[in-house]
């Protein structure tokens, strides 16, 4: 009853923020976090339209950060609005820039592309690239287009800017927010094992233990490791809409029946911090 994970329209989600918390509720939620790809943009609607229904909103947003040269995502819950949204501003026109960047590679290609509209707040990434790649006629599929020009090292691939993981922590926690590593065993850019400590030492709060990919194995592993270190265990479906093409993998939304026992320990960590919830 407990998710931690979720994408609305903001990024790269299919169903807008109202639109997830009434499906959320529906899905028999009862707390829910926004963690929306480098944007807080859809906190707001989402608390307005969950405060009648009963639902509790955690608010949060997936930083995208570089360790390693790979791409690794930091879950950031409770920051303090105010102090984030400068920072990440910057981030959003970053993601911007990349997309425009990824288009100019797929046009040389000879595959051009119509970016969608990228006004406002609203968080650009690779699965709005692969949606126009198939408007266009290009691909038949997002699978498609990762798969022949949007994977890591694909064609029409761009990194983000630079922003490391640890830069990444850094400002979380100087906006009182609760730095979660989220979906480890995801990321390709070295172990686990090795990694982590490194993480710890710059302020690492949190690991995503409960996440779609996860394997029993990976996830009791996870356990382990939130146990040796003093860490909060956060968990959530990863859910991006009913269109779940880019990977089928990934479940819908309540589908881990992530237990509520693990939010006190997480507004507890954010307490620790300062931050008053």
């Amino acid at each position: 009853m407990l998710e931690l994970h979720s994408h609305t329209t903001c990024s790269d989600g299919s169903l807008t923020p109202a639109e997830l918390v009434e499906f959320a509720v529906a899905q028999g939620v009862r707390a829910l976090a926004i963690t929306d790809h480098d944007t807080m943009a859809g906190w707001d609607e989402a608390i307005a339209t969950a405060k009648p229904l009963g639902l509790e909103i955690v608010p949060g947003l997936e930083l995208s950060t570089v360790y390693n040269g790979r791409s690794m995502h930091i879950l950031g819950f409770y920051p303090d609005a105010e102090k984030l949204r400068s920072p990440l501003q910057e981030r959003v026109e970053g993601r911007k820039r990349r997309a425009a960047k990824m288009a100019e590679k797929l046009s040389n290609l000879g595959y051009p592309i119509e970016l969608p509209d990228m006004s406002g707040a609203m968080a650009p990434g690779r699965p709005h690239i692969a949606s126009a790649l198939r408007k266009a006629g290009h691909v038949k599929s997002s699978n498609e287009a990762f798969d022949r020009f949007l994977k890591d090292d694909g064609p029409a691939y761009v990194p983000y800017e630079k922003f490391t993981a640890q830069e990444g922590i850094e400002l979380l926690l100087s906006c009182g927010a609760v730095p979660v590593w989220a979906h480890p065993y995801i990321f390709r850019g070295g172990t686990v094992e090795t990694i982590l400590p490194e993480l710890v030492e710059a302020g690492l709060m949190g690991l995503e233990v409960y996440h779609p990919t996860h394997s029993v194995s990976q996830t009791r592993k996870l356990e382990e490791y939130c146990q040796e270190y003093g860490l909060v265990m956060t968990g959530g479906s990863d859910y991006h809409g009913p269109r779940r093409e880019k990977n089928p993998d990934f479940k819908d939304l309540n589908a881990l029946a992530v237990s509520l026992d693990l939010l006190p320990p997480l507004k507890q960590a954010a307490a620790t911090l300062g931050r008053r919830i």
